[in-house]
């Protein structure tokens, strides 16, 4: 029964990964369900303080994803036209362009959103820059505590 617990964390695990860049799969809590399921086993033995850093690491993760997009927006001098046009530009990037639309979808809906929101194309151009990296440092940040979930995991595993 034990393996079971563990080939399911390491699946959730997995999954995690692929859910840093799927913006429908929440990764790190699903990453991190992996972790607390290994509780179940009769030898874990697995660090209180490590399971509630971990915690709090996938919910300031789960804030800074939906933040950081809209910060890069600001920073770079874009407008909740900007904001809205990611979101809406990385949903339908994905739909449509399957895994280019993770990166092509939210600069290109930035780009569209200031234009309709009156911007000229050189500040829609850069709020579509700022969005764009404000994206990669979400997916940054939360490939991050993957890994980490996953290092912890395999050393507590062995």
């Amino acid at each position: 029964m034990e393996w079971v617990y563990i080939i399911l964390g390491l699946i959730l695990i997995v999954v995690g990964f692929i859910g840093c860049f799927a913006p429908v799969i929440p990764g790190p809590p699903l990453a991190y369900l992996g972790i607390l399921l290994q509780l179940l086993r009769p030898d874990a033995d697995l660090s209180l303080f490590w399971l509630v850093t971990f915690g709090i690491l996938v919910l300031i993760v789960a804030v800074l994803d939906y933040w950081f997009p809209i910060y890069g927006t600001k920073v770079f001098g874009g407008t909740k036209g900007g904001s809205w046009g990611s979101t809406i530009g990385l949903i339908l990037g994905i739909m449509f362009l399957g895994p280019f639309g993770i990166i092509l979808g939210p600069f290109v809906g930035a780009y569209i959103g200031e234009l309709l929101n009156k911007q000229n194309s050189k500040t829609a151009f850069r709020s579509a820059v700022g969005s764009l990296l404000g994206f990669l440092a979400g997916t940054l940040a939360k490939l991050i505590v993957v890994l980490a979930l996953f290092v912890y995991f395999i050393y507590k595993l062995f």
